[in-house]
């Protein structure tokens, strides 16, 4: 098992739209795609409280890329992205990095 975590830094102002955007479409675009969401975090105290962190749950780098792949060409996906965004942008910036669970991790 592998994992992945994303951060999204919103524009200003726009981070409730990305809650809104994952709570009504793209959490439910994910299941139909067989996505393994951990967990979602918003900032409370640091660098920056306009950002979003996640954790997906993968098999191996072949099944992210199968599904992401899949996910990112979905009309659904690019329908909902682009109304979501009629008002402006709503992500400044996306940063993610892969983590494999040392031998004494709780998550495996």
């Amino acid at each position: 098992m592998i994992y992945e975590q994303r951060v999204y830094t919103c524009l200003p102002g726009r981070l409730a739209a990305l809650n809104k955007r994952f709570e009504n479409v793209t959490l439910k675009l994910w299941e139909q795609h067989g996505f393994r969401p951990v967990g979602f975090w918003t900032t409370l105290v640091g660098e920056d409280n306009n950002q979003l962190t996640y954790l997906l749950a993968w098999e191996n780098m072949a099944e992210r890329e199968r599904k992401w792949n899949g996910f990112m060409s979905d009309p659904n996906w690019l329908k909902a992205r682009s109304e979501s965004e009629r008002d402006g942008l709503i992500v400044a910036r996306i940063q993610n990095q892969f983590f494999t669970p040392t031998s004494y991790s709780a998550l495996k």
